[in-house]
């Protein structure tokens, strides 16, 4: 990304601003795991999408006056040669400046200060923070703590949420947020290759995990959009399973759901197949009504599309041909084999955090996903693209991540 896109964004985001209105966004604090040891820091994804930096105890303050005016300027991590001899070179204020485009850098020690003045000044009356929370048991974050101490030491500044304008923006993808999904696609495609031409009966997860490691790792270093989701034969119904303990039998199906982290951008894909490379009668039967699902959402979404009509749809359809086939007895008891919905937004986030739209319209990006979980057959997979949606219809990003039968039966071999 240039810096030109993060520029574009704040200019957004700021004309979405009131006049007289403050703004301050963190990228977060490294959270303790154990004694002197921390889970690796992942920066706050709107802080990220507004600077292009994933530099920890960062924040970006911006000022809009009664003039509209927008005064802006961001606060690193000082210089500090011992912390840096321990955990890493720590960012340069030219070099934030070069990945987001903001002249104004300054130490964080001056954050509150500079925010004090600001608020004290007369000519603001409210703050905008990014206050998300999918539900009440999170931990807070900074920018819950901060609003804590607006509320106790400068009480006559009302809090807004920056949170639901920056799910407006971020709903719409750009060109260069499409260019990068699309070499994420490919990164991802590589890792479920090596993870396919490696199977074989006897395989356990985690070896198959290391094949996938492998071929992202030669792109850059820890590259996961997520934690990655690999299991095998009764491992796939555990929807999210991330133990890597289970041994594929043969004859066992091969679930996986991964996506890589590509300049800030993550793809969502699921691929399974039969870790003896050979679909079996029944296993071909779930797959083919899977198959034909998916294929049939590519060739009828489209703008205009209500959104939850996607979900709908997929859940419907595949309903019908699981009836057709004789596997279920009844449409309406689908929930019985198909356990998930079948679209969410991708982005920055990998269940991106969005203003869910009514409509769809050019520039979103989702996932089409279809799983089927059959416990008395012991056949749970799931079979997962990212649509893109155009000015006319749609196309799915991962198609050339091998999706038949007939071309992962071949790879296999």
């Amino acid at each position: 990304m240039q810096a030109s896109f993060y520029k574009g964004n704040r200019e957004k985001l700021y004309a979405m601003l009131p006049e007289g209105s403050l703004l301050a966004v963190f990228s977060g604090k490294e959270i303790i795991k154990t004694n002197d040891e921390y889970y690796p820091f992942f920066a706050e994804r709107n802080f990220v999408y507004l600077t292009g930096l994933e530099c920890k105890e960062a924040v970006l303050l911006a000022a809009k006056d009664g003039s509209g005016s927008v005064m802006e300027t961001l606060y690193l991590l000082p210089p500090d040669p011992m912390a840096e001899r321990w955990t890493g070179v720590r960012v340069k204020p030219e070099e934030a400046e070069a990945v987001s485009g903001i002249r104004d850098v300054r130490d964080n020690t001056g954050f509150y200060n500079d925010f004090r003045k600001l608020a004290m000044s007369g000519n603001y009356v409210c703050v905008f923070l990014d206050l998300f929370k999918l539900n009440d048991n999170e931990i807070d974050r900074e920018a819950h703590e901060f609003l804590y101490h607006v509320r106790k030491n400068l009480p006559y500044i009302s809090i807004r949420n920056a949170d639901a304008l920056l799910r407006k923006l971020r709903l719409y993808k750009q060109p260069c947020e499409i260019e990068a999904l699309r070499k994420g696609e490919q990164i991802t495609g590589e890792g479920i290759l090596a993870m396919m031409r490696a199977s074989k009966p006897g395989m356990y997860e985690y070896q198959y995990k290391a094949e996938f490691d492998r071929a992202l790792n030669l792109h850059e270093p820890y590259p996961y959009g997520f934690p990655p989701i690999i299991s095998a034969g009764q491992g796939n119904f555990i929807i999210h399973n991330y133990s890597y303990t289970g041994q594929a039998k043969d004859g066992d199906l091969i679930l996986n759901d991964v996506g890589v982290n590509w300049d800030h951008l993550i793809t969502d894909v699921s691929r399974s197949w039969p870790c003896n490379g050979k679909f079996s009668d029944r296993q071909r039967l779930l797959y083919e009504c899977a198959l034909a699902t998916s294929d049939y959402m590519f060739s009828i979404v489209k703008p205009g599309m209500r959104m939850d009509a996607v979900d709908k749809t997929i859940k419907e359809y595949n309903a019908k041909l699981l009836v057709d086939a004789g596997v279920l007895d009844d449409a309406a008891n689908v929930r019985k084999y198909m356990w998930h919905g079948g679209a969410h937004h991708i982005g920055f986030d990998v269940h991106d955090v969005v203003e869910t739209p009514e409509f769809i319209a050019p520039g979103m990006v989702f996932c089409i996903d279809v799983g089927i979980y059959h416990e008395e057959w012991g056949i749970g997979f799931r079979l997962e693209d990212n649509c893109l949606i155009t000015e006319d219809g749609c196309e799915n990003l991962s198609a050339g991540i091998p999706r038949t039968i007939e071309d992962l039966e071949a790879v296999m071999k």
